[in-house]
């Protein structure tokens, strides 16, 4: 399965059942997500880098207006979409596997957590995502 095809998967609102191909696409964006926000926290970069790094954390090309204050944190990454002239605060979380949309000319507070993913609510398929 591609990323794109992931992506299509997750926008579509199907019910994710733990173990299959689709959860373990999951597993491997999140690995890569953790990886290249690691990268973002842990050492200063140039306007230029963060927007090569979002870029690559995203999957898509990330506006050189987009403005982020680190730490940032992601579980996926390659559903969120980010506009123009867009800013990061410090301390935002995001789990943005059900699709992620900031349009152009959004700030995004200090530690805002914005999630897109639950669990079935029945016990025993709670490791199922919706």
């Amino acid at each position: 399965m591609t990323t794109e095809q992931f992506v299509e998967t997750m926008d579509s609102g199907a019910l994710i059942v733990a173990n299959s191909p689709v959860h373990e696409v999951m597993h491997r964006l999140s690995q890569e997500a953790i990886r290249i926000t690691l990268e973002i926290n842990n050492s200063y970069h140039t306007q230029d880098e963060i927007i090569s790094l979002m870029s690559e954390l995203t999957g898509r090309k990330v506006d050189e207006s987009f403005r982020l204050f680190p730490p940032f944190y992601t579980d996926c990454g390659k559903n969120i979409r980010i506009g123009k002239r867009v800013f990061f605060n410090s301390g935002c979380k995001f789990q943005d596997q059900g699709g992620i949309v900031i349009g152009d000319d959004v700030l995004v507070g200090q530690n805002c957590v914005i999630a897109t993913l639950n669990h079935a609510e029945d016990p025993d398929h709670r490791a199922d995502m919706i």
